[in-house]
């Protein structure tokens, strides 16, 4: 059995966490242990001292105009995040209870889907997981008698011995028109590819408009009534045409790492609850989505995740190595397709990471920030016609954010040159207001984390760092899951001159952001 490494074997710290992450999370006031409180209440106690000790120089006449512009900066961002906490807010205590009343209705009623078609990748994964994700879907396909199809895109024998041993043990008692198994070795590498071959075989089993499809990873845990909770909006609401659930993160590995992902998980519960009203998500979240069956049998869809590219005036036509979720999200923002979340469902990710901890931060962001950043400059070109004005905001927000989050550091490293006390104020700032914000993100998490007003400036800080990057880099790709994949890192003449170029871009845009911010700040003397 594989060691993880927090020195525990695999399916003893799974079975210990799920059964950690099940049910409700607790009330507001006890998801604060004693060792949170009395860290949280010394960071107060901090706060405080330096508020009292240290002198105020934000305003010092110096200083004063770049402080100013540190705060209405502030003031934008900070207002832009409550507009989404807000939204957020609405979404769970107005709109969905109705959606939810509505769909459990139709499911009480007995309505069950014609038949539900789950794919599925897998490649090299540790068989424990294998087990326990193959497990979590039988049990729910038994309890609710849904007809169901499991096709599994495989690169690996291995993979698949385990899967048929573990099928034919736990799945005697099912009938063949009651569940099925269907194995597609992918001969081509990629994820992508061996997704295309599912969406491929499942166009050509005979299957209806309205079945319903479900798109989820090999190491997602589906939690307790996914299916249940899911399946019937497609029926209370035909305008429905997709959705994504919850997660919660299992992370074995650094500590500060596993911290840092619950966070991330409590950011895209607001902001997934805030998009969903109105009508659309920003991306179908490969762990677990489902669909429609008439939009993933179009052949156009089927293409789009198999060969989805760019035509880039330096990068030429490069191909997109994983995203296969924004792709899917992308063809159906672009036919105008209602989307939603579902809050009270919950998909389990499990992460192990032996690596460095901040290394696999900036791989996270590099893949996640280059997936985000290649759809969204096709997204916003569809204009805001195509989709509720609010997402398109949302889709420009996002190119915007990663250059506003840099001017705040920026003045304040000039600032300082001129006020060296300003330093401490501004730290203070930081660790105040992400604490503001943290204590609101507990809201959406099972517990408070001290640490959370620290990893939340760090990773909004790297974040807007690596997309900086990906804005000049777009193709180049790296993906350590199936193989290690990469590209956009030729060795030829042709490839040295992009990446020369991509450089010089970065470099030339980076000065000029910097030079014109200290022209602002009086450290240079403007042209005039």
């Amino acid at each position: 059995m594989v060691e993880i490494p927090a020195g525990y074997p695999l399916a003893k710290a799974l079975a210990a966490d799920l059964a950690r992450l099940s049910g409700p999370p607790r009330p507001y006031a006890r998801r604060f242990g004693m060792r949170a409180a009395l860290a949280l209440g010394t960071v107060v106690l901090v706060l405080a001292a330096a508020l009292v000790l240290v002198p105020n120089r934000f305003l010092a006449p110096e200083v004063a105009h770049l402080s100013i512009a540190i705060g209405a900066l502030g003031v934008w961002r900070f207002g832009w995040w409550l507009n989404h906490a807000l939204r957020a807010e609405v979404f769970a205590a107005r709109a969905w209870p109705r959606t939810r009343a509505a769909a459990d209705a139709v499911w009480a009623q007995g309505w069950r889907p014609r038949r539900l078609h789950i794919q599925m990748t897998t490649y090299l994964e540790d068989p424990v997981i294998t087990r326990a994700v193959l497990a979590a879907v039988l049990a729910q396909v038994r309890r609710e008698r849904i007809p169901t199809t499991l096709w599994i895109g495989t690169g690996n024998p291995r993979d698949e011995r385990v899967i048929r041993e573990f099928v034919e043990a736990q799945a005697a008692d099912l009938a063949t028109d009651r569940f099925e198994t269907v194995m597609i070795r992918q001969n081509q590498p990629g994820k992508r590819m061996a997704i295309g071959l599912i969406l491929r075989g499942i166009a050509r089993s005979g299957v209806a408009p309205d079945d319903i499809v479900l798109f989820m990873d090999g190491d997602a845990l589906l939690g307790p009534e996914v299916l249940a909770r899911c399946l019937p909006l497609f029926e209370s609401d035909p305008g429905l045409q997709a959705l994504t659930t919850d997660e919660e993160v299992i992370c074995y590995g650094p500590r500060w790492i596993a911290s840092w992902l619950d966070m991330r998980f409590a950011q895209r519960r607001i902001a997934m609850q805030s998009h969903a009203l109105s009508g659309r998500v920003l991306t179908l979240t490969g762990r677990m989505s489902m669909f429609r069956a008439l939009h993933v049998i179009d052949p156009a869809f089927i293409r789009t995740i198999e060969a989805d590219h760019l035509d880039h005036w330096l990068w030429g036509r490069f191909r997109f190595l994983s995203g296969d979720d924004k792709s899917s999200w992308f063809h159906l923002l672009r036919i105008g397709a209602r989307m939603t979340y579902v809050p009270d469902a919950t998909v389990y990710t499990i992460e192990i990471i032996r690596e460095a901890g901040l290394a696999r931060m900036v791989q996270n962001f590099r893949r996640w920030s280059g997936n985000m950043l290649r759809n969204g400059a096709r997204a916003i070109a569809l204009g805001p016609r195509a989709m509720p004005p609010f997402i398109w905001w949302c889709i420009v927000d996002q190119r915007i954010a990663m250059w506003t989050m840099m001017v705040a550091p920026v003045l304040a490293a000039f600032a300082t040159a001129a006020e060296s006390l300003y330093i401490v104020n501004v730290l203070a700032w930081i660790v105040a207001t992400r604490l503001m914000l943290s204590l609101f993100l507990f809201r959406h998490a099972r517990r408070a984390d001290p640490l959370w007003p620290f990893i939340l400036y760090l990773n909004q800080i790297i974040n807007a760092g690596v997309k900086i990057y990906m804005v000049f880099h777009l193709a180049k790709q790296r993906w350590t899951n199936r193989g290690n994949q990469r590209t956009g890192e030729g060795a030829g003449l042709v490839a040295r001159l992009q990446a020369g170029m991509a450089l010089f871009q970065l470099v030339t845009v980076v000065a000029a952001f910097v030079t014109g911010l200290a022209v602002y700040a009086g450290v240079l003397a403007g042209p005039l």
